[in-house]
């Protein structure tokens, strides 16, 4: 199979970085999410795992990918797929308020980019909480970086954070 690519943006800020899919390390989550591109929403700053933007998505994959390819210390540059369901994000705690279609028995797709290291997949509420790597930054990290830490200080109102076919 040939390389596949895809462009990551936050779209109020006009930055953009391209990302290779690990086809070799997560082939199901791979094909769930290019076959569902393109994907994105409201933009989220993290307040547990650091370094990390994300979007809440609706599940959009026949079935739920099996955790391939996890990790719990994600690195820079690694895109992340997370699944919850509903009641897991429902806590006030989280700040979600019904966004992003964050309802009991709804299950919920997180898809994160991390773009600075020392991350840690531990929660206060849920304990530890695996991703899967399905992708990796090649290009434009650093101009995509700068603009999450504008994200994290300025806010994330109005902004979406986007994933499309290259």
């Amino acid at each position: 199979m040939a390389d596949r690519y895809i462009d990551v943006s936050l779209s109020k800020r006009g930055v953009h970085c391209t990302a290779k899919l690990l086809d070799d390390r997560a082939p199901i989550t791979c094909e769930a999410v290019w076959n569902a591109l393109p994907l994105g929403g409201d933009v989220f700053h993290a307040k547990y795992a650091r370094n990390e933007i994300y979007t809440l998505l609706p599940a959009f994959a026949p079935a739920e990918p099996p955790l391939e390819n996890p990790t719990v210390t994600p690195i820079p540059g690694d895109l992340c797929y997370f699944s919850f369901s509903g009641t897991q994000l429902g806590s006030t705690s989280y700040g979600y308020g019904g966004a992003s279609g964050v309802r009991a028995g709804t299950p919920v797709i997180d898809l994160a980019l991390f773009y600075e290291r020392n991350n840690l997949l531990l929660n206060g509420d849920v304990g530890w909480v695996p991703g899967i790597v399905w992708g990796a930054v090649v290009e434009g990290l650093e101009e995509m970086a700068e603009a999450c830490n504008d994200l994290w200080r300025a806010g994330a109102l109005g902004e979406t954070l986007n994933f499309r076919r290259v």
